[in-house]
């Protein structure tokens, strides 16, 4: 069971690194980024995951432009190295911890049969804009089981390098180039479904979720919000955070208040407004204007799709594309959960872009659904 990690000081139990601290089926280890081009019609998410109890490591690469959004896939065994972030097509390079990464995808590695049809080529560069900031910890229950327990840092920052979707090429530089960045750790619903058991009756039922990294000129917002349907929550957090050269701490922002705003028949988000009122009682309010969306419930493994899930076992190593028509009905249908929305948001006069990522599914009292 030893790997070469087990030479460098870094254990935490008493076990090789090879084996974590639970033998919970759905321990997850997972970076996630985004880019975007400010207020232009295009979003990219990526995502590269190991899950070290199911065996099993993978990683997509997914594109909104145009009216269509295109998914380069891969998974393959985890093998003995957790150092290994490349899977397939896909990797992730970290060049200075918690400062400075490389995301590839590069179809000419895929060794796929079609991967002369991928439509995405990737090669950027990521810099942070403020240091990474470890969020509240996520714990859900079920019953009495426990379904999550995660640990997350997330960033904002810029981009630069080189990027293709379908039949366009970018030069892409910091300047205008931004994004978000998060790590995450612990235990997550990941590979094939499991048994119901009884638990999954309990509670209220219902499940929104808003998670917004906001990149301005001089500081970045997070705002995370868990809640049932009767608005009961598990994670609430807000924060304003500073540059690194400001030396200026965290500012807690207080309770956050929402009011969404739903394209007609939809659970689509067209617009919002965040509160956050701190003791003092001076609000602080953000609108929230998505320009485009990247529906990781299309091919990215964050779906309920049957044959492509975080941490399902697909073989010693497999590589797909896709392409999804934005405007087809049967499409349209299958974006329902998690949205990763290019949003422009707008505080005290200042304009800033980034995440506006949410979901409503169940039912919900506040907003009928």
């Amino acid at each position: 069971m030893l790997s070469p990690l087990d030479d460098y000081p870094l254990h935490q139990i008493a076990e090789p690194v090879r084996i974590v601290g639970t033998s919970d089926r759905n321990f997850y280890d997972r970076y996630y980024f985004n880019l975007h081009h400010r207020d232009d019609d295009l979003m990219v998410t990526m995502g590269l995951g190991h899950y070290p109890n199911l065996e099993v490591a993978d990683a997509f690469v997914a594109a909104t432009r145009g009216g269509s959004q295109y998914v380069m896939r891969s998974s393959r065994e985890l093998g003995t190295d957790r150092r290994d972030t490349t899977v397939g097509p896909i990797s992730i390079e970290v060049l200075e911890g918690l400062r400075s990464l490389r995301v590839r995808a590069d179809p000419a590695a895929s060794g796929a049969d079609d991967a002369g049809d991928a439509a995405i080529d990737l090669d950027v560069t990521w810099t942070p804009s403020i240091p990474a900031f470890l969020e509240a910890r996520h714990v859900n229950r079920r019953g009495v089981r426990l379904t999550t327990d995660t640990s997350r840092f997330f960033q904002t920052g810029f981009w630069s390098g080189r990027l293709r979707i379908a039949d366009e090429t970018f030069e892409v530089e910091p300047q205008t180039w931004w994004g978000g960045r998060d790590r995450s750790w612990g235990i997550r619903p990941v590979g094939g479904p499991e048994p119901a058991g009884r638990q999954r009756s309990d509670g209220p039922g219902g499940f929104l979720w808003v998670y917004c990294t906001m990149q301005f000129e001089d500081f970045s917002i997070l705002c995370i919000l868990q809640e049932d349907r009767t608005g009961g929550r598990s994670l609430e957090q807000a924060v304003r955070v500073w540059p690194e050269d400001s030396k200026r701490e965290p500012e807690p922002l207080g309770r956050v208040e929402h009011t969404l705003r739903f394209v007609s028949g939809t659970r689509r988000v067209e617009g919002a407004e965040l509160t956050f009122t701190p003791a003092d009682g001076r609000a602080t309010v953000v609108s929230v204007e998505p320009i485009t969306a990247s529906y990781l419930s299309l091919g990215t493994g964050y779906g309920m799709e049957t044959d492509w899930r975080h941490g399902m076992y697909q073989g010693p190593l497999v590589t797909q594309h896709h392409a999804f028509d934005l405007a087809d009905a049967g499409v349209q249908a299958r974006t329902r959960g998690l949205i990763d929305n290019l949003a422009r948001f707008e505080v005290d006069g200042r304009v800033g872009y980034g995440l506006f990522e949410n979901a409503l599914l169940g039912p919900n009292d506040r907003y009928g659904f």
